[in-house]
């Protein structure tokens, strides 16, 4: 088992009735940035907080919908973080998508959203108060689609993915406010 599933699993997010075999990673990528790479200014809170446009591939043929969270977890200060600071959360997109449009309105038919650490839905861009920040786009792939949760959190919505994920991709990108 890779270094990666052996994160998941150690992490219950893939249970005991679900392993996850090599291979089983997702491909997520944007056209606005490279991975680890800087995101473009028109994503954040210094321009316009247009989400990015997001293309993935790789979802396995066993699931029924895909998960989307963005997070940095160098809240406040990179130097010294203390939380991990949550910006979109999505879930049950249809395994189908394969991707997002930048600045997306409408989501694809039975997508739902949960709240960010703004406490509001949709796509809240990187404005880090100091320093250069990591934002990681994490997609699941998972083998159920979610009950409404109403407008879960992260950690409502990891809860509910417990056991139920199939594969899982990651683009990081950074970004610093330039004062």
């Amino acid at each position: 088992m890779n270094r990666f599933l052996a994160w998941l699993a150690c992490c219950a997010l893939i249970g005991p009735a679900h392993s996850a075999e090599e291979g089983s990673v997702m491909q997520i990528t944007s056209s606005a940035f490279a991975h680890n790479g800087p995101i473009p200014a028109r994503h954040t809170c210094d321009g316009q907080d247009r989400s990015p446009p997001l293309a993935w591939s790789g979802t396995p043929a066993g699931a029924k919908s895909l998960v989307l969270i963005v997070d940095d977890p160098d809240a406040p200060d990179p130097a010294a973080p203390r939380m991990t600071w949550v910006h979109w959360v999505l879930y049950n997109l249809p395994p189908t998508t394969q991707g997002l449009a930048e600045g997306v309105k409408g989501l694809p038919p039975g997508a739902l959203e949960g709240v960010n650490d703004w406490g509001r839905t949709g796509y809240g861009g990187p404005c880090p108060p100091i320093g250069r920040h990591r934002y990681f786009h994490k997609l699941y792939a998972l083998d159920v689609v979610l009950p409404d949760l109403g407008k879960p959190t992260k950690a409502a919505l990891e809860r509910a993915m417990q056991g139920h994920v199939l594969a899982h991709g990651e683009l990081v990108g950074t970004y610093q406010k330039h004062r």
